[in-house]
């Protein structure tokens, strides 16, 4: 297995590189990157990822007929690693989860009508698969989707639904989604919600559609969640949300394979290894230069040995996320790989946002911004947000799971 770059790949590299320092901005770019903090939320994000797409580098795998250059797909991953090191926004959902689903599966309308619109930086999607009693058992969601052909006339005598409907609605047949999900990160901004729900009650993996639903539908009502790393998520709820036949991505009750699909490829594209490459970085620098007790603290021989494992460790990930690399741009699904790479992943981050609070000690508590914290207090806030990172894209345990099975041929 090789893993080394090719010069192209790496002039590649380095083009992104000198745009990402010609481009520096607060506004755009976090300054202590997290895993899923670079989200396109506000006017100037949505202008760089514009800028990205303006150069050509958003869908560069893509086919050439929906836009794409049909690169490998290594130029996406080099591309999402050095946006992530610069805390800048990344493209992950819009191109690899919705993009690439569409492009294997969706009909004719939706690709029409989504992926220019992908391709281009301009539209941005929340993903709607956890439940209240659906989270790590995505499976088990239960948001019901009902068949309605007749929408149109219902909405018409005013027996089903209390809002008016849309000349395309009032025309098609399709579906009402009554329910709610959780946990959905990007509601609140979102142009499109990607949503699984339940069409199929007798059947828990074969019961579940995809959806798109615009994020204005006046059925849909958005709250918020803050978790414990300062990062927003939210609940949404399904007021007789009617969502017609063409908004359906591929099969009635095939939606659970997607998912899947989209799963694999959320937790490498969505997970890069770079902000802990930083934070490892932010340790090691720490170490170099901070003084205890008139000492400096590289010459204790636990600070060195903490460092050195933490080097190693952000290594083994690093290795694990390019296995995951190899079996994708050779066109397959690494769905062993890729849950290898985010347990170990997320574990390590854990590991040195909790080496560095016991390097630091107490002052290492204080929060981002107040005087005198180590390294600007980064990792009182790194180490809360690990946790969230262990359940982004699957939990752990889900993580764990699925190494069992699938590749310790354990029983379920």
């Amino acid at each position: 297995m090789d893993f080394e770059f090719s010069a192209e790949e790496r002039a590649f590299e380095a083009e992104v590189e000198a745009f990402l320092a010609a481009e520096r901005s607060a506004d755009v770019m976090d300054a202590h990157p997290e895993q899923l903090s670079q989200t396109v939320d506000t006017p100037p994000k949505r202008a760089f990822m514009k800028k990205l797409s303006e150069r050509g580098w958003l869908g560069m795998s893509w086919p050439k007929q929906y836009g794409g250059r049909e690169l490998p797909g290594i130029y996406d991953f080099l591309l999402t690693e050095a946006l992530s090191r610069a805390g800048a926004p990344q493209p992950g959902k819009g191109v690899g989860i919705v993009g690439k689903t569409i492009i294997r599966h969706g009909n004719e309308r939706l690709k029409r009508e989504f992926l220019p619109k992908i391709i281009a930086g301009e539209i941005e999607f929340a993903i709607g698969y956890s439940e209240p009693g659906a989270g790590s058992d995505a499976a088990n969601m239960q948001l019901r989707a009902v068949r309605d052909d007749a929408r149109g006339s219902k909405e018409a005598d005013g027996n089903v639904g209390r809002r008016a409907v849309s000349e395309g609605e009032r025309s098609s047949s399709g579906w009402v989604l009554s329910g709610q999900k959780t946990w959905t990160t990007s509601a609140h901004f979102a142009d499109w919600y990607w949503v699984g729900a339940r069409t199929d009650p007798a059947s828990k993996h074969k019961g579940i559609t995809l959806f798109l639903i615009p994020m204005d539908h006046p059925g849909l009502t958005i709250r918020p969640t803050w978790t414990i790393g300062d990062e927003r998520t939210n609940e949404v709820f399904f007021d007789d949300v009617f969502v017609p036949d063409d908004h359906v991505v591929g099969q009635v009750n095939g939606g659970w394979t997607y998912i899947c699909e989209a799963l694999d490829l959320e937790r490498f594209a969505m997970m890069p290894v770079g902000p802990l490459e930083k934070k490892v970085e932010a340790v090691c620098e720490w170490v170099r230069t901070a003084r205890r007790d008139g000492e400096p603290v590289r010459r204790d021989p636990r600070a060195r040995r903490t460092v050195a494992q933490l080097v190693t460790q952000l290594e083994v990930a690093r290795m694990l996320q390019r296995r995951v690399i190899s079996q994708a741009v050779k066109g397959g699904v690494p769905t062993v790989e890729s849950s290898q790479y985010k347990l170990y992943m997320n574990e390590c981050s854990k590991r040195t946002a909790n080496a560095a609070l016991d390097l630091m000690g107490a002052a290492g508590q204080a929060k981002p911004g107040a005087d005198g914290a180590p390294a600007g207090g980064r990792f009182e806030r790194s180490y809360r947000y690990t946790v969230v990172d262990t359940i982004g894209g699957g939990t752990s345990e889900i993580q764990k799971n699925i190494i069992a099975r699938r590749k310790l041929g354990l029983p379920t």
